[in-house]
């Protein structure tokens, strides 16, 4: 139980008490550190282990020992020190998933810079954006990427995450050295850094919103290492002995929790793929003997689909467990899973960005057998179901939003007073914007989203940042983005398009329209023509009307 339950009546089964309709967490509390001053790298460091490989180049085989590791973060930290970064400046990480990513985001943090994260899919409209937003003093980035950020700023400095600087990329952009170079600073014994409190701000990762706009969301030292700890006692892997293949990005909270951070401090491995491609997973998996797979629902699917073909090619036999997040699995696709590979568990974890990607779990066979489940509440966390309409906390069985309040609760939003009082009360309770309900046994269930993102691929897509771009169209006089389902990839975003009179403009102008403005992953599927979007009397697109008319037909 939570800390706080102790003097409270709680049902030991559910984990709810009647008296503050509160759920609190079934799993054992977990200690954080009480000090003030601790840095998330720090903390990370100090965790005894006996690993000894920290990460491996799946594609070239380049492998990082933890004293590789450890070193070169403190020679790129003396660096950025030198460079003038002090706590407080954000710098900004833009590159693919790579041996070298952690090494950047440890370094920073470190000296109590900020990260923030883009996703190199990102556009350089959507890059400027975050730019303006965030103000990072130092970009880190690969030679593939510069482009879009010297379209974004030309003005930024860049550190570029390769061996040389090319003489055209040295022209076009601000390249102030590489990170091979910091790598090759040697440590020092003595030198002076500023204290970094736990509240301090860790990371600045941009969170899709149903606005529209895509929020930062500010993360604290304290968050991250109430995260890690979270991760530690998940999988209890203090022995070094597991090996996670990398398949999640590390821009986005799923992948730099995992493996950016919180699996390093069980000395456990990760294995690094630069992109997903199926069969190079695969490959790595028996390659490497890898023992744990973080996956999202897609990916899983399509292994089931294709398992024949996939176990007569490829030796899985040290495959432990897949660790599925990003959505619930149906008790169809955990028994598929199940059948086709015998002696692989599923568990599943459900989080947020807002809440440092920590909220529930399955962490036991037993657990994931519970079809349909998002898990258990993490430990030190606690859990209102609040009905949408009345504001009242509702008991087990109940569907109503799932509120929840942890150590991992983000601090707010960056510089949006307004967006932070609407998602955290003042007694530090998060709305999730998701559905929920708890059964008997403490479990959360998802039921829908209130927030009204669409998932593609386990990416998130704000439908009216969709829809502002559409009406930006001189001949769509209005328009609504929905989720429309899809087996492989989750959702896709589809358009329901009202054309102003005398327009014929088609599908394909449509889909052409929004793909040079988005990333690959926001772009528009399908389009419908419609004589008025359906809203209610404020106004509002009744969602669930386009939703249930588009699938009507399937």
């Amino acid at each position: 139980m939570a800390d706080n339950s102790s003097n409270l009546t709680v049902n030991p089964r559910s984990g709810f008490c009647k008296s503050n309709s509160v759920f609190y967490s079934k799993r054992k509390p977990i200690p954080l550190p009480q000090t003030d001053f601790l840095d998330v790298t720090t903390f990370i460091l100090s965790r005894p282990h006996h690993g000894k490989t920290a990460f491996i180049d799946a594609a070239t085989g380049r492998q990082l020992s933890f004293k590789d590791l450890w070193r070169a973060v403190d020679s790129v930290s003396i660096c950025l020190h030198d460079m003038g970064i002090r706590k407080g400046q954000v710098i900004l990480l833009l590159s693919p998933n790579s041996i070298f990513f952690p090494i950047v985001c440890l370094s920073a943090m470190w000296l109590g810079a900020i990260i923030t994260t883009t996703n190199p899919l990102n556009t350089p409209r959507e890059i400027a954006k975050q730019i303006a937003d965030s103000k990072p003093s130092l970009a880190f980035t690969t030679p593939e990427l510069v482009s879009k950020l010297t379209e974004s700023s030309s003005s930024l400095p860049i550190v570029l995450i390769d061996d040389e600087i090319g003489t055209s990329t040295k022209k076009k952009a601000k390249i102030v050295t590489t990170l091979s170079e910091m790598v090759k600073r040697e440590p020092r014994e003595s030198r002076v850094r500023e204290r970094v409190n736990q509240n301090d701000t860790a990371t600045l990762l941009y969170s899709s919103g149903t606005t529209g706009e895509s929020k930062g969301v500010v993360s604290s030292h304290k968050n991250l290492i109430a995260m890690v700890q979270t991760i530690v006692e998940r999988f209890r892997l203090n022995e070094g002995s597991h090996k996670f293949v990398c398949t999640v990005p590390m821009f986005h909270i799923y992948g730099l929790a995992a493996f950016a951070t919180g699996i390093l401090a069980s000395g456990s491995t990760v294995i690094v793929l630069s992109k997903f491609e199926m069969g190079e997973m695969l490959s790595t998996i028996e390659k490497y003997q890898a023992t744990y797979l973080p996956l999202v629902p897609p990916i899983l699917v399509a292994m089931i689909n294709g398992a024949d073909q996939i176990r007569a090619k490829y030796d899985l036999s040290s495959l432990q467990s897949v660790l599925s997040g990003g959505a619930p699995l149906s008790k169809e696709v955990i028994e598929g899973f199940s059948n086709k590979y015998p002696g692989v568990t599923i568990l599943q974890g459900y989080g947020l960005t807002e809440s440092t990607g920590i909220g529930a779990s399955t962490d036991t066979l037993e657990e994931s057998r519970r079809y349909g489940t998002a898990g258990l509440l993490s430990p030190n966390t606690e859990a209102k179901i609040v009905d949408p309409e009345s504001g009242k906390a509702l008991p087990v069985n109940q569907t109503g939003e799932l509120w929840l309040r942890a150590p991992c609760v983000m601090k707010g939003y960056f510089s949006n007073a307004e967006a932070t009082s609407s998602t955290i009360d003042s007694e530090g309770w998060l709305r999730t914007g998701d559905l929920c309900y708890i059964d008997d046994d403490g479990f959360i269930f998802v039921v829908d989203r209130l927030k009204e993102l669409i998932k593609y691929k386990g990416y998130q897509v704000p439908p009216a940042e969709l829809e502002a771009l559409l009406l930006a169209h001189p001949e769509i006089s209005d328009a609504a983005v929905i989720p429309f389902p899809d087996k492989m990839v989750g959702q896709f975003p589809m358009a329901y398009v009202v054309r102003k009179a005398g327009s014929n403009l088609s599908e394909k102008a449509i889909k052409d329209f929004i793909a040079g403005q988005v990333a690959p992953y926001k772009r528009i599927r399908r389009v419908a023509f419609i004589a008025a979007i359906p809203k209610n009397p404020s106004g509002k697109i009744l969602r669930k009307d386009l939703i249930k008319l588009a699938t009507s037909k399937l």
